[in-house]
């Protein structure tokens, strides 16, 4: 059965004890249309639901909401479960299905992700040969997989020269690329011969938007970002920086940047963690 996501938004003063009432009235009404609806997402704050079900399709899912209480998603999109369970698991719920966090609390689908991507990999396979860069590829996987797990990320998937990860938070993801590159940076202490030169960008943003892919401009935005650095360096978007703001990290403002597949500039910052 295929698994579908929507997204509800401009919820106008809904409560927690809102969704979850709206949540049962959808597990009543499911039966009929052959929909299973398995667990919700709620940010009060920004006043977003996520919601996330199996059926025979995204109509039968929405029919589901039509009928139990009225309010229809904004937008409904079909995912993978293992990409799902990539970007989204790693948390807890309760009884009827309400996402908690790690921490037991509420989990609310916003996500950072990060981006890391070994510089001049094609160049190190034609001039050294495939098994040294190969080993210098598992140095990078063995670092940035002891950060992840060190800092809560999970792995998305492995991109050739590089990892894709998301994190529940922010200062999560922040935290997990100062890990990285302070870790490369003693790794070429010890072994300047075998050298990792090493770029790191991050994005973040919520699971449904536009086009059909999950997380789909947050990961094309911190891809961007990561291509946008250099050697050493960890970029972020501008909504991270504001995210982080206040917090025990320091930002250089490095300007607008003109980033392929964006309409905008985007405003870059550096973290320095050197």
């Amino acid at each position: 059965m295929p698994l579908f996501m929507d997204a509800h938004r401009n919820l106008k003063g809904a409560t927690l004890e809102d969704v979850k009432k709206n949540h049962l009235s959808d597990l009543d009404a499911q039966d009929k249309y052959g929909v299973k609806y398995l667990k919700f997402w709620f940010n009060e704050a920004a006043q977003t639901v996520f919601c996330l079900c199996t059926g025979p399709n995204q109509e039968a899912c929405v029919a589901v909401h039509k009928a139990a209480h009225g309010n229809v998603a904004e937008r409904i999109i079909e995912v993978q479960d293992s990409v799902f369970e990539a970007f989204m698991g790693g948390g807890k719920e309760t009884e009827i299905g309400c996402a908690l966090n790690p921490q037991g609390e509420l989990d609310t689908a916003f996500r950072a992700i990060l981006f890391t991507d070994i510089q001049g990999s094609t160049r190190m396979t034609q001039t050294r040969g495939d098994t040294a860069a190969m080993t210098l590829v598992r140095a990078h996987n063995d670092i940035v997989r002891r950060a992840l797990r060190d800092t809560g990320g999970r792995e998305v998937k492995h991109t050739g020269d590089g990892i894709m990860a998301s994190f529940f938070s922010v200062p999560e993801g922040i935290r997990c690329a100062v890990c990285i590159q302070r870790e490369i940076a003693r790794h070429n202490q010890r072994a300047p011969a075998d050298a990792l030169h090493v770029r790191i960008g991050l994005s973040a943003g919520e699971p449904v938007v536009e086009g059909g892919d999950l997380f789909g401009s947050a990961v094309q935005l911190a891809r961007r970002v990561c291509d946008y650095a250099h050697a050493g360096q960890v970029l972020v978007s501008n909504l991270v920086r504001d995210l982080i703001d206040g917090k025990d990290t320091e930002f250089i403002a490095l300007g607008e940047a003109e980033l392929k597949g964006f309409d905008k500039p985007e405003r870059i910052h550096e973290v320095r963690w050197a």
